[in-house]
């Protein structure tokens, strides 16, 4: 399909598929598309077209759902970084000839690593980058919530892990669904990773109300200025209370070694805002690990969850070389525990009973 690139009026096609990152965007606001160029950024809107699919043979869609992809869809992306030690290394470059799919919720860019059970990356092309009518670069931060700062009574637990795919998401819905069971009024944040549905929804099917990075207008915070990652932090927690929410859960990606990630536990407004840390790991060692890790930087979680409490073994072994419990998925759900745990990290006086 042939796309016009040096004119400002070209029509986004209206068979484009609109990906998760960019559904926060006003599509009346977009005016045209502008000519591939060197100055493009993280965030920025881009219409490719598909023209090899491989890794990623899904798109996960604006309005939640996944989409199949062809050779010679066209899409709407967000150009931007990603980090995921399983899948892809790449940064937020845009060229001219050719682009690669970093993440399937709609984040392109240059693979730069990736592990080696990887295909390689879907394959684009890029069309030209979404304008408004001034000619000025359809970025996501446009759309990003306000500003807002923190009660000072708003409790804000840290779900933090060993890795990806150790259980933070599940652990922090788990302990979410368990608060609101326990009649608190809950919110959860996915305060950093990469643009993607999967975590967000598992929040909203547990029927916690969420917003991430995202919303707070950055694609990934992979090479993001620590400035911006709290910014963002505050203005999603803040708008959670100011909803109603008197327990914030936020779940930090990654594992405590990736850069971002350790920035925060190094002493970040971000972990000094924190009341308590929930700790996910997939086996006994990460277990010993992450507590030694986060102990290096001030820090003990109040328990232990992830892959790890699938195995009976493995949490025996856990508990007693960290003296931590390890709490299991059905447990964080259940109202009494959830409350208990939590009990002595609340800021607000008044006690709900499970």
């Amino acid at each position: 399909m042939t796309i016009v690139q040096d004119t400002f009026d070209t029509v986004i096609p209206a068979q484009a598929k609109w990906s998760f990152t960019t559904r926060l965007v006003d599509a009346a606001d977009v005016a045209a598309l502008k000519p591939i160029d060197g100055t493009a950024k993280a965030g920025d809107l881009i219409l490719v077209e598909i023209t090899e699919v491989n890794q990623h043979k899904k798109i996960q869609l604006a309005n939640g759902r996944y989409a199949d992809s062809y050779a010679g869809d066209l899409a709407v992306l967000c150009l931007g970084d990603r980090y995921a030690p399983d899948q892809f290394m790449g940064r937020a470059e845009l060229r001219e000839d050719a682009l690669d799919l970093l993440a399937g919720g709609g984040i392109c860019g240059v693979v730069e690593a990736k592990h080696a059970k990887m295909a390689k990356p879907t394959q684009l092309r890029p069309l030209g980058r979404l304008v408004d009518r001034n000619g000025i670069a359809i970025n996501i931060a446009k759309y990003a919530i306000n500003d807002a700062a923190i009660p000072d009574d708003v409790t804000v637990i840290g779900v933090f892990g060993a890795s990806m795919n150790a259980g933070k998401t599940t652990a922090a819905v788990s302990l979410a669904h368990g608060l609101a069971r326990a009649g608190y009024r809950v919110a959860g944040v996915k305060a950093t990773g990469t643009g993607a549905f999967g975590d967000f929804n598992a929040f909203r099917d547990a029927s916690i109300p969420v917003t991430d990075f995202t919303d707070a207008g950055m694609p990934s915070t992979f090479r993001m200025p620590m400035e911006r990652i709290e910014r963002g932090f505050n203005a999603l927690v803040g708008t959670a209370a100011r909803e109603g929410a008197e327990i914030v859960v936020v779940e930090i990606a990654d594992g405590v070694f990736q850069g971002e990630t350790a920035a925060i536990l190094k002493g970040s407004a971000i972990v000094k805002r924190m009341d308590g840390i929930l700790f996910a790991t997939s086996d006994a060692l990460g277990a010993v690990g992450g507590v030694s890790t986060l102990a290096r930087y001030g820090h003990r979680p109040f328990a232990l969850s992830g892959m790890l409490s699938l195995s009976t073994l493995g949490t025996i072994e856990a508990e007693t070389e960290t003296n931590l419990p390890v709490i299991s998925r059905d447990a964080l759900c259940d109202g009494r525990t959830a409350a208990d745990l939590i009990a002595p990290l609340m800021r607000t006086k008044t006690q709900k009973a499970a």
